[in-house]
C-alpha cells in the first residue's frame, strides 16, 4: 500500500527535523519505546531534552547519559525545541504540547518518528498479532543477538538479555514490537511483517473484528515487494486477513512452511522444518504450546533472513521469558508465586494450558480484568476461561485509560463463577493469598494493569 500524500508530506516533516544539530524535544520521555527512541536519536546527532509526569528508572538512565529530563510538563520545558514528539497518553491539553501548536512548532507521534527511523534500516522486523507479541520480538531479539547482528530493538516490556526492554545498535537490522491498537503499526515500514494471530480486542478503538482485520491486512501491505510477509497459518483470522497475500506460513500443520516435528509432550523440545528441510533442534526454556508457536514464527524470521540454524536454537534455549510473561517472581509460605501480563481471553487461555503442565497441585490466579470496555465485550470469554482454574481471586478492573461509563465491576465475573472471590484493594488481594498459600501451589497474578504489585507484596 503506497503512502498517500499526507503521509508523505508528514514524513518529508520529520525528516527535515531529524537531522544532527536539531532539538528534539520527547513529551513522555520515559515511556516503553519513547526512551530507545529518545537514544536512538541523540546517536545520529540530534540535541534531546525531553520531560515526563513523574521520576523513575527509565528517566534517571537518559539523565544519567546525558539527556536532560525534565519532572512535570511545562510550558518553558519546550523552548528552543525545533519538532516536539509525544507519546500516546499526551493530549492537545498538555501544557507542552499547547504551547507548542501555539509557537508553530511541528508535532509528531511516537509511531511516525519511529517509522521515518525504520528507513533508514536495510532490514526491519516488525512482529504484530493480538498476542505474542512481546515474547516473539524477544526470541527474535535472542537469535540475532546469538548471531552477532547488533540489531536495534524496541520491545514493550522488559527482556533481561538487554537489561531494558530497548537496545541500540549498530547494525543494518531493527525489531520492532508493533501495535495495532489505534493503527498505530501503520506508520511503520516493515520489510519483515510478523502477524502471530488475529483476535477481537481494543474495541474501544476498533469497530469489530471484521476493522481489526482490515488494519491488520494494512499493515502486511506496507511490506514492499522485495520484503516478506510471515504469519500463522493455523490462525484462521489471521489467514482470511491476508487473503491473496504472498505469505510464508508457520504454524502446528505440517502444511504451514515452517513447521514443528519430533515434539516433545511438554511442547518445549522440537525439529523446526522450513520448507522440507530441517532448520533447527530447540530445547526451549519456556512452557507452552504457544511458546512453541512462537518460537517458529522466530525461526521463520531467522531462516528467511539467513541466520544459522545454530543460532536460531542457542538464542531460543537462553530465552527464560520477557517481563511479566510468566515470570517467576518467589515464594510464599512454600507456593511458586508467578506473574504474566494475559489480559485477554486467548491469552488466559494460552497462560492457563501451559502452567497446567508444570505440575502444581493447585492453580491459584488473582486476575486483575484491563479496561472496562474489554471486560464487557468479552465477558463470557473472561467467565469461561476463569471457570477453569482451581481457586480464582478477583481484583477490580484496572481502568487504565478509560472510565466506567458502561457499568461494570470484577463483582460481575465473581457472580458468574463459583467459588471466586473479589475484592476492591490490591492490599486485600495480598492478604488473602497469604493466608491461603501452600506448598504444591502456584500464584498467578495476572493482568496488564498492577496486579503485579499483589504478587511482589506476599514474596519473601
Amino acid at each position: 500500500m503506497a503512502p498517500n500524500r499526507k503521509q508523505t508530506a508528514q514524513t518529508e516533516r520529520i525528516k527535515a527535523c531529524f537531522q544532527p544539530g536539531k532539538r528534539v524535544h520527547l513529551v513522555g520521555i520515559g515511556g516503553v519505546s519513547m526512551r530507545p527512541l529518545a537514544l536512538v536519536l541523540r546517536d545520529r546527532g540530534m540535541e534531546i531534552t525531553g520531560s515526563d509526569m513523574n521520576a523513575s528508572v527509565s528517566t534517571e538512565e537518559l539523565i544519567q547519559k546525558g539527556i536532560t529530563v525534565h519532572i512535570g510538563h511545562r510550558a518553558e520545558n519546550i523552548r528552543g525545541a525545533d519538532c516536539i514528539i509525544r507519546t500516546a497518553a499526551a493530549h492537545n491539553d498538555n501544557p507542552e504540547i499547547a504551547a507548542a501548536r501555539a509557537a508553530g512548532i511541528p508535532v509528531f507521534e511516537r509511531a511516525q518518528a519511529w517509522g521515518v527511523l525504520m528507513q533508514e534500516y536495510k532490514n526491519a522486523i516488525c512482529v504484530a498479532g493480538t498476542h505474542g507479541k512481546t515474547t516473539t520480538t524477544s526470541m527474535v531479539t535472542h537469535i540475532f543477538m546469538q548471531a552477532h547482528r547488533d540489531p536495534t530493538v524496541m520491545i514493550g516490556g522488559f527482556l533481561p538479555l538487554l537489561g531494558a526492554g530497548h537496545r541500540v545498535g549498530s547494525g543494518d537490522t531493527i525489531i520492532a514490537e508493533s501495535c495495532e491498537y489505534c493503527n498505530s503499526f501503520l506508520n511503520f515500514c516493515p520489510t519483515v511483517a510478523v502477524i502471530n494471530n488475529v483476535e477481537a480486542d481494543h474495541l474501544d478503538f476498533f469497530k469489530d473484528l471484521d476493522d481489526i482485520k482490515a488494519s491488520f491486512r494494512r499493515f502486511a501491505e506496507l511490506v514492499p515487494e522485495t520484503g516478506i510477509i510471515i504469519a500463522n497459518g493455523d490462525d484462521a483470522n489471521t489467514m482470511d486477513a491476508l487473503s491473496g497475500l504472498p505469505v510464508l506460513t508457520f504454524g502446528l500443520n505440517k502444511q504451514n512452511d515452517v513447521h514443528p516435528a519430533n515434539v516433545s509432550t511438554d511442547w518445549r523440545s522440537f525439529d523446526v522444518i522450513c520448507k522440507g528441510e530441517t532448520y533447527a533442534h530447540v530445547e526451549l526454556s519456556v512452557y507452552g504450546m504457544f511458546n512453541l508457536v512462537n518460537a517458529l514464527g522466530a525461526c521463520a524470521v531467522a531462516w528467511h533472513m539467513g541466520v544459522d540454524g545454530r543460532d536460531a536454537a542457542d538464542g531460543l534455549a537462553d530465552f527464560h521469558g520477557a517481563g511479566r510473561r510468566l515470570e517467576f517472581k518467589g515464594k510464599c509460605q512454600g507456593a511458586d508465586v508467578y506473574d504474566d501480563y494475559a489480559h485477554h481471553p486467548g491469552e488466559l487461555h494460552a497462560l492457563l494450558s501451559a502452567v497446567r503442565t508444570m505440575g502444581y497441585q493447585r492453580v491459584v490466579v488473582a486476575f486483575q480484568p484491563h479496561t472496562y470496555t474489554r471486560t464487557k465485550a468479552l465477558f463470557s470469554e473472561f467467565v469461561r476461561e476463569l471457570k477453569t482454574v482451581d481457586h480464582l481471586v478477583l481484583a477490580e478492573i484496572y481502568a487504565a485509560r478509560e472510565r466506567n461509563t458502561v457499568g461494570i465491576s470484577s463483582h460481575d465475573l465473581q457472580a458468574q463463577i463459583p467459588g471466586s472471590v473479589c475484592f476492591d484493594t490490591l492490599p486485600e488481594v495480598s492478604a488473602y493469598l497469604r493466608s491461603i498459600a501452600k506448598p504444591g501451589d502456584i500464584l498467578l497474578t495476572v493482568g496488564a494493569g498492577d496486579i503485579y504489585k499483589a504478587g511482589e507484596a506476599i514474596v519473601e
